[in-house]
Parts: C-alpha cells; structure tokens; sequence
C-alpha cells in the first residue's frame, strides 16, 4: 500500500520523502481503506444473513424471506434499520463500561483480519510478511470480547456461556493454527500472498493435494473453523436449552446484532483462509505468478478481475458449505466437543507437522514421488467430487423437487 501511494505522490512531481504532506496522504489513504474493510465486512456478514435464511428454507421446503425487495434480498437491511431503532438496554448491575465496549472488541478482532486477507492478484490491504501470525493474533480480541460481554452482565448464565465459548474457541484455536503451520512449511513464508504464489492454478498444485496430511490438515482446519466461529455442530454457546442466548444474553438492539454480524462475517474469513492456504487463492490456471506480475494495459486488468472472481468463487463455495452443515448435522455435547478436539484433533494436528517436515525432505530427494502423490491425490478427490454429485442428483430423480419458486411469494 505504501508503494503504491509513494508512487502516486511521484507522479503528482512530489517526492515521498521530502513532501511536507506525505504523512496526511498516508492518514487519508488508512482512513479510507478502514472504512471500506468495514463496509465490506458488514455488508458481507449482512448478505450472508439473508443467503442463510434462505438457503435453510429451501432445503426445508419453504420460502425463507420474500417480502423487502427482490427475493428479499434487502431482508438484512430491514433487519439492521430495526435493530439500529430498537432501546438499548443495559441491566442496573452490569458493569455499564465494559457491558457496552465489549461487542467492540469482537467487531476489532472480526475486522483487523481482513488487512491480511487477499482478494485478487494485487487487492490486499497489507502484504504482511507474517500474516497467518498476524491472523491468529488479532482474532484472540474476540475471546476477550466475549469474556468482558459475559462477566460485565453480572448474569451467572452469560458468564457460564462466555467461560464455555472462550474454552471452546482456545481449546480450537490449537489445531487449527497446527494445521495452517503445514502450508506454512510447504511455502516457507506467513506471508498469505506468499503462500498463494508457491502454489499454482490447477488443482494438483493445490496445498490440499499436496501430500495425505496437507489432506487431513485442511480438514482439521475447517472442523476447527467451524468450532471457533461458534457454527454447527459445535454452537454449543447459543443452546437455547442449556444457557438461554449464551454470553450476549442480556444484551438488545444493535450491540446485540454485532455478535451475530461477527459471526456471519466470520463465514467469509473462514472460508477465505481455507482458499488461500489449501486451494490456490486467487492463482488462475495456466497463469505463473511471475507471468502475472508483467502483465501491462488492459490484460493486466482484465487477469485482475478473473483473480479476483476466482478468489471469491472458490470462497463462495465454502459459504455455502457452512451453510449445508448448519441444516444438515445435529448440535453435539459439550464433552463430545472437547473430547474431539483434544484427544484427536490436537494429535492428529502435531503428528501432521512432524509428517510433513520428513515428507519435504523425501520429496526434495526424490520429487517424482511428489507429482505422484499429487496426480493421485488429485484423482481421489475428483473422483469423491464426481461420486457425491452423482449421488445428489439420484436423490433428486428420486425424490422429486417440489419446491415451488413461482407461488406463495
């Protein structure tokens, strides 16, 4: 970012360093970024609100919301009207400075991530060169947030449910960062534009076809994702049956919207780091990243524009695969939960990092097992792709699709 405004300041017939207005330039340029990081955040977890909604009413046989706009598109922007005129309340015991910061510091961890985060080529808002260490960093703020929403509400159910989902999210937090160390290993930077260059457009230079534990990783990583962004079948702290609403129970109105918009927007971070790491990112095939950096005029916009499609499509796809998972797998205990994560996940996680460590060495001595394994893990997995879609369109031969798009809207 700091080069590219330097060189606008060039071509304006400044230099960086001795113009008095320097400073400003870089002030405005980090305000307008930050306004447009959080713009996007919010509109996305607000859009992901409605897609939601409706993806649980279509495979519910229902029609979800249809009534603000086409489809209901504008649902979420009704809702946030509403939620922005409801009464704030704050109970008389809480503790009325931390109760109302609080949903803050989820909003500031949820936010900070996207400076590392990649959309394109060239679109990213800092290309940190210890950016997974960054990410795993800033997302510790949202543990903070809900400890201080649940002990602030001088409530014993919204402690119990902030001291069950600080557990939940740092006990997660574990082998999820183990298995993001094996794209690490196998790129040999943090950086998050780094190790989408040290991968390649087609799917056999994917991290997640690169050896079976690079494999196992990602889905160690996605299970543990899906864990810490508080979403089926480990939303333990919302059990409605056990601990009422959890740790924003005694909140209302807009602050209480921000934990869920934290939540929703989280689907984005997710499933973004589960494209960069293991799938490519933005990486078009037959497209070198070295070809890319000389691209000049209007193919170089246009090959931006196609990164960034693919980056959103291949992130778009694991949005949806959040959402199936919410309306397909039941809620799990609370023992289930961290039985799962330490007895297996954590293993599983430390023995993958330690495999991976041997298996760069043997391939560095011998890289045609490597191309095997990749061309083989490759056809595995586009032969399960090809099974799971067959089998799905059976079902709908089968089945029938009765849900009606025309009616009742």
């Amino acid at each position: 970012m700091q080069a590219f405004l330097d060189s606008l300041i060039r071509n304006a017939g400044h230099d960086p360093a001795t113009w008095p207005w320097t400073q400003f330039v870089y002030l405005a340029a980090m305000g307008a970024v930050s306004f447009a990081v959080i713009n996007f955040a919010a509109i996305t977890a607000g859009i992901f609100s409605w897609a939601e909604r409706r993806v649980a009413a279509r495979m519910q046989s229902r029609v979800g919301p249809n009534r603000v706009g086409p489809g209901g598109f504008l649902q979420w922007v009704a809702d946030a009207v509403k939620l922005l005129l409801k009464e704030d309340l704050v109970p008389d015991e809480a503790d009325q400075f931390l109760f109302r910061i609080a949903p803050y510091f989820m909003m500031v961890g949820f936010a900070c991530v996207f400076v590392c985060l990649p959309f394109s080529h060239r679109l990213i808002v800092a290309d940190m060169n210890v950016g997974i260490f960054y990410i795993l960093a800033v997302t510790a703020l949202i543990v903070v947030g809900i400890i201080m929403s649940g002990w602030s509400s001088n409530s014993k159910w919204s402690l119990f449910g902030a001291i069950r989902s600080a557990a939940q999210i740092i006990s997660y937090e574990i082998p999820a960062g183990m298995a993001l160390m094996i794209p690490v290993m196998l790129a040999g930077t943090l950086s998050t534009q780094g190790i989408i260059r040290a991968q390649g457009g087609w799917p056999w230079q994917w991290y997640v076809f690169n050896n079976p534990a690079a494999l196992v990783a990602f889905l160690i990583y996605f299970i543990s994702a899906l864990a810490e962004g508080n979403r089926t079948p480990f939303d333990l702290p919302e059990a409605e049956s056990e601990l009422v609403s959890g740790y924003n129970t005694e909140y209302s109105g807009m602050r209480f919207s921000y934990f869920f918009l934290v939540e929703w927007g989280n689907m984005w971070i997710m499933s973004a780091l589960a494209s960069t790491m293991f799938f490519g990112g933005w990486q078009i095939p037959g497209l070198s990243p070295e070809h890319f950096d000389a691209l000049t005029g209007g193919v170089a916009v246009l090959a931006e524009v196609a990164s960034l499609a693919i980056f959103a499509f291949k992130t778009l796809i694991f949005v949806f695969i959040v959402m199936w998972l919410r309306w397909t797998l039941p809620r799990i205990r609370v023992d289930q939960m961290m039985n799962m994560c330490w007895k297996y996940l954590v293993p599983a996680s430390f023995a993958g990092v330690l495999f991976v460590g041997v298996w760069m060495l043997i391939v560095h001595a011998a890289p045609w097992i490597g191309l095997v394994m990749r061309l083989g893990l490759t056809a595995a997995g586009a032969l399960g792709v090809t099974l799971f879609a067959l089998r799905t369109l059976k079902n709908i031969r089968d089945t029938g699709d009765k849900f009606d798009f025309t009616s009742n809207w």
